[in-house]
């Protein structure tokens, strides 16, 4: 007995050093050129847009916003954090918003805008007729929802992401919007006009506020998060382009707002290495309002790899009042 705990004390010890010691990814911003294939691949460092652009800023020590208070009382004071992806199932489809990765060589095929076509960045679009898409239900009833189709092409640094879209039999695709991002560039979307939406309500990208398991498990992620709002306000906030909502209150959040958790909000060591990576993200960088919808909920990509136990029972211990609004400077309303 004495040898076997002997034995694994210095097991524990070695792991707890390896942890500890694990040196930080070297994000290679811009260039997708790491990534893996595939749906769901990983990206193996590779971060969208510049190490300046809006999502990749460390916002840790800019002002609070002055109605910060009532903001943040409007999404919930006391409702936690939820994780609105995860391992498996949920009503039976895949928890998150899945996306591919595919090479230059992808063919292009048409898409047939239908709701906001006069916003959409026209096609054709690198979309493989497999492509996953969100709501997708393994037991191949029909689901409904969004229905975001996201696919990055890792050799022309371009995300490609659609809204309701639906797969044709020819291989084409109908989507309600559809835009196209330059991942090398803060001109992100060169072709947009103010006020136009994307496959996103705020008009931003969507893939890039996702929380992605190959990121959390290295212990950080260099970005700003994602995530939805019951009542947003009728304005928007860069780097926002567009809202959703009829509400003028100043009181609600503009599609755009940043909220950062408090530097004064202790993150427990207790907690999984993915939880204290994303807690880590939102004190850096924070995350974004970019869709109406369930207060609190964060954004990220299905992955059998979660735990999802850990995941809602840690998060949720994050409430509302640990946040704080960054200041907003240009906010647009009608």
């Amino acid at each position: 007995m004495k040898k076997f705990a002997l034995a694994a004390s210095i097991v524990t010890a070695t792991l707890c050093s390896s942890f500890a010691l694990a040196k930080p990814p070297v994000w290679q911003y811009g260039s997708m050129a790491n990534a893996s294939l595939g749906a769901g691949a990983d990206m193996n460092d590779a971060v969208p847009f510049p190490a300046n652009n809006a999502w990749n800023t460390d916002i840790s020590k800019s002002p609070v916003d002055p109605n910060s208070d009532n903001l943040i009382a409007s999404i919930g004071l006391t409702t936690g954090l939820h994780p609105d992806f995860g391992k498996g199932t949920y009503a039976g489809a895949l928890i998150g918003i899945p996306y591919i990765v595919v090479s230059g060589s992808q063919p292009l095929v048409k898409i047939k805008f239908t709701q906001y076509g006069s916003q959409s960045d026209p096609g054709p679009y690198p979309v493989p007729s497999n492509a996953p898409i969100e709501g997708y239900r393994p037991d191949g009833k029909p689901f409904g929802g969004d229905r975001h189709v996201l696919v990055i092409d890792k050799d022309d640094n371009r995300l490609f992401e659609m809204w309701r879209a639906f797969p044709q039999p020819d291989g084409s695709w109908k989507a309600g919007s559809g835009a196209i991002f330059d991942l090398n560039s803060n001109d992100v979307r060169p072709t947009a006009q103010p006020g136009w939406t994307s496959a996103d309500a705020a008009g931003l990208p969507i893939f890039p506020g996702l929380v992605r398991y190959d990121e959390a498990s290295t212990g950080t992620i260099p970005h700003a998060l994602r995530f939805t709002v019951n009542a947003s306000r009728e304005a928007y906030v860069p780097p926002a382009n567009h809202w959703a909502s009829t509400d003028t209150s100043v009181n609600l959040p503009p599609m755009g707002m940043r909220v950062r958790l408090k530097a004064s909000f202790v993150i427990p060591t207790t907690y999984s290495r993915e939880t204290q990576a994303i807690l880590k993200a939102l004190q850096r960088y924070g995350m974004i309002v970019a869709d109406n919808g369930s207060n609190w909920f964060v954004s990220g990509a299905p992955d059998e790899r979660w735990n999802n136990n850990t995941l809602v029972n840690q998060l949720r211990e994050v409430q509302g009042s640990n946040f704080e609004v960054v200041r907003m400077k240009g906010i647009v309303k009608p």
